[in-house]
């Protein structure tokens, strides 16, 4: 779905959940989108919520997040407590502690039973901080790093463009054969396949990151000249769908003051 079709924001007949409030600042929007599939969530060896009737909140300046009707969700496995917080967008957020045999996840979970005026109506759906739990299932398969946006884009193009990697001024890779990856917010990333580095500047590293729509990256430092630029350059072994064309190449920040990309001779 886009953002101007099916009941996306900008579409003619939107999804009645969306609201715009303006708090001392620029407009603020909330815009709550169904999510078609089936959610589960787990949490020391219990399936503490399951469900085919959450809600994305898509909120301005913040990542999505996922909010699960509260019959759908173990309150039987939740402790209230004290804890709250306040959004001047969504009303005052109370807290429960999740406790499964001998572990606890503090204030995990939050909802809101009385949002402010004009806000959505948050008040038959709970929300639980994505790393606090063990694991998120979307049907079958198993979630990374925060909920997937579906708006959220990426495409890699095969490219005859000559890419160089340098660091400090020398030449550490170069193919002609680059994938681009574009994905949405991001850089456009110049991949390369690994044997188009040289391999005796790279250093290995213990160094790995997770991203919610290409997988588990690992690194590597690269030698230049007497120094070592650690955790440096990365790539994905097993990445997921969206990264599939890129798997097993290596890809460096052009943005880092020490690394210059060229492609087609000309300097990202």
């Amino acid at each position: 779905m886009a953002l101007a079709l099916g009941n996306g924001p900008l579409a003619r007949n939107p999804d009645a959940a969306v609201t715009t409030a303006t708090v001392d600042g620029p407009p603020h929007l909330l815009w709550m989108q169904d999510v078609p599939s089936r959610l589960r969530v787990r949490f020391g060896g219990e399936i503490i919520a399951d469900t085919t009737r959450a809600a994305l909140l898509h909120e301005t300046r913040l990542l999505p997040v996922y909010y699960l009707p509260r019959d759908d969700v173990r309150f039987d496995l939740l402790e209230p407590t004290d804890h709250s917080t306040h959004c001047p967008f969504k009303g005052d957020a109370r807290y429960w502690t999740i406790r499964v045999g001998g572990r606890v996840s503090e204030n995990a979970v939050w909802g809101y039973d009385e949002p402010v005026e004009g806000a959505l109506d948050l008040t038959g759906y709970v929300a639980l901080y994505f790393d606090r739990v063990d694991a998120w299932y979307e049907e079958d398969e198993r979630l990374m790093g925060h909920p997937r946006d579906p708006f959220h884009r990426i495409d890699v193009r095969r490219s005859s463009r000559r890419a160089v990697v340098r660091i400090d001024g020398q030449v550490v890779a170069e193919s002609a054969e680059p994938r681009l990856l574009f994905e949405t917010g991001l850089p456009t990333r110049v991949y390369l396949p690994a044997h188009a580095w040289d391999a005796s500047v790279l250093t290995g590293s213990d160094r790995f990151s997770v991203c919610a729509y290409k997988g588990v990256a690992s690194y590597h430092g690269v030698r230049a000249g007497d120094d070592e630029v650690g955790d440096l350059v990365w790539r994905y072994h097993d990445p997921l769908t969206d990264a599939l064309q890129v798997a097993g190449m290596i890809c460096a920040p052009q943005e880092h003051d020490r690394v210059e990309v060229t492609l087609g001779g000309e300097a990202l």
